[in-house]
C-alpha cells in the first residue's frame, strides 16, 4: 500500500528504485486517502487474494503443459491409450476426469508409434501413464474449485467496518479473514505438487529401460554417458521440495495482537509459497518434454501422433537430440521459460 501513497520503494525491472519514481514510470500519481480509505488498502484480502489469483492462472498453464508432456510420455515409452477409453472415465462418473481423457485421446490419436505395438502382449502400463486421467482429472477439478472460489474472492468486499450508506449504519464483522483464500491455495498447493510429482514418475520410467524399453537414462552409450541421470535427480530436487511446500498454511494459525486476533488464516503465506511450488513444477515439466523428445527419437522413422509432432518440432527447432553428454542446465531453463510463457499449450498443439 505505501507505493501506491508515493512512499517506500519499488522493484522496476529488477532495479529498486523510489515509488515516486515507479509511479512516474507507470504513469500514475499518487493516490489522495480519503476517510477510511487507508485502513480500506491495509485490511482487507487484496494482496494474499492477488498472490493466489495469479498462481491460479500460472497453474492453469502448467496443467495443459503437464497433459502434452505426459502424452508425449505414453508414446515414447511405447505406452497404451486404452485407458484414455471414455467408457472408463464415464463408469467413473468425474466429469473432469472424462474431460481430460479426451485431451489425451486427442492428443495421441492416429500415431504411428502407437499402432506399431497395439497388438503387443503387454496388458498394463505402470500407473503414472495409465492412471492419468485419474490423477490429473483430480488436479483439474481442484483448479477449477480454487477459480470459482477466487473468482467470488476478487469480486468481495473485506474491508472491515464497512458502512452500509443506504441505511446509515457503520457494522465491524469479520470480511478481512482470509481463511476461505489460505483453503484454496492449499488446494491448489496439492494440485501443484501432483502435476509434479506425477512428471517425476515418468521421468523415472523413460529413463529406467526396464519400464521403457529404451536405452539407459536415454542415451545409447550410457556407460560412457550420464544422459538423463542427474536432470531426473534435479527432478526429483523439486518434487521433493514441493512435498514440503504443500503442507496446508490454513490450519497453521497463530494468535497475535494480545489474543484479539486468536485465529488467523495465513493466507498470504499460503498464497505466496504457490510460486515456489509453481517453479517447481515446471522445472519437472521442462525435464519430461526434454526426456520425452529424447525418447521418440530411437522409435525413427516412426513418429508420435500429428499434434504431439507439432511439440516435437517446436521443441527441436531449438534443441537437438542428446547423442553424448553436454550440459543441460541452458536446455531446460529454455524449456521452463516456454512453459512458463504459455508456449507448450493446448493451443500450440492445436487442441481445441
Amino acid at each position: 500500500a505505501l507505493p501506491l501513497l508515493g512512499e517506500g520503494e519499488v522493484r522496476h525491472e529488477g532495479r529498486i528504485i523510489s515509488a515516486t519514481e515507479g509511479l512516474r514510470i507507470a504513469g500514475l500519481k499518487p493516490l489522495e486517502l480519503e476517510a477510511k480509505e487507508g485502513l480500506a488498502l491495509l485490511n482487507g484480502l487484496q494482496a494474499s487474494a492477488a498472490l493466489a489469483i495469479s498462481a491460479l492462472y500460472k497453474a492453469e498453464t502448467l496443467f495443459e503443459t503437464a497433459v502434452i508432456a505426459g502424452a508425449l510420455s505414453v508414446d515414447a515409452a511405447c505406452g497404451s491409450d486404452v485407458p484414455f477409453d471414455d467408457r472408463i472415465q464415464k463408469a467413473r462418473g468425474h466429469n473432469a476426469q472424462r474431460e481430460v481423457a479426451t485431451f489425451y485421446r486427442e492428443l495421441l490419436a492416429k500415431s504411428p508409434i502407437r499402432e506399431s505395438h497395439r497388438d503387443c502382449t503387454r496388458v498394463q502400463d505402470p500407473y503414472s501413464l495409465r492412471c492419468q486421467p485419474q490423477i490429473m482429472g483430480a488436479v483439474w477439478h481442484q483448479i477449477q474449485f480454487v477459480k470459482d472460489t477466487l473468482q467470488v474472492e476478487a469480486n468481495a468486499v473485506s474491508d472491515n467496518p464497512l458502512v452500509f450508506v443506504e441505511d446509515k449504519v457503520i457494522l465491524s464483522g469479520g470480511n478481512f479473514h482470509g481463511e476461505i483464500i489460505a483453503m484454496a491455495a492449499d488446494n491448489l498447493a496439492l494440485a501443484i505438487a501432483e502435476m509434479g510429482a506425477n512428471a517425476e514418475r515418468r521421468i523415472a520410467l523413460l529413463i529406467d529401460h526396464h519400464f521403457s524399453g529404451l536405452p539407459a537414462f536415454l542415451v545409447k552409450e550410457s556407460g560412457l554417458n550420464s544422459g538423463f541421470m542427474i536432470p531426473h535427480v534435479t527432478a526429483a530436487s523439486c518434487a521433493s521440495d514441493n512435498k514440503a511446500l504443500s503442507h496446508p498454511h490454513s490450519v497453521d494459525s497463530l494468535p497475535t495482537s494480545a489474543n484479539q486476533e486468536d485465529h488467523v488464516s495465513m493466507a498470504t503465506s499460503a498464497a505466496r509459497r504457490l510460486h515456489d511450488m509453481l517453479d517447481n513444477t515446471a522445472t519437472i515439466l521442462a525435464i519430461e518434454l526434454l526426456a520425452a523428445c529424447q525418447g521418440l527419437e530411437f522409435h525413427q522413422p516412426l513418429q508420435t501422433s500429428p499434434k504431439l509432432q507439432l511439440i516435437y518440432k517446436q521443441l527441436r527447432a531449438k534443441i537437438a537430440p542428446y547423442d553424448r553428454d553436454r550440459l543441460f542446465a541452458p536446455d531446460i531453463a529454455w524449456v521452463k521459460e516456454q512453459i512458463l510463457q504459455g508456449h507448450f499449450s493446448f493451443a500450440a498443439a492445436k487442441l481445441n
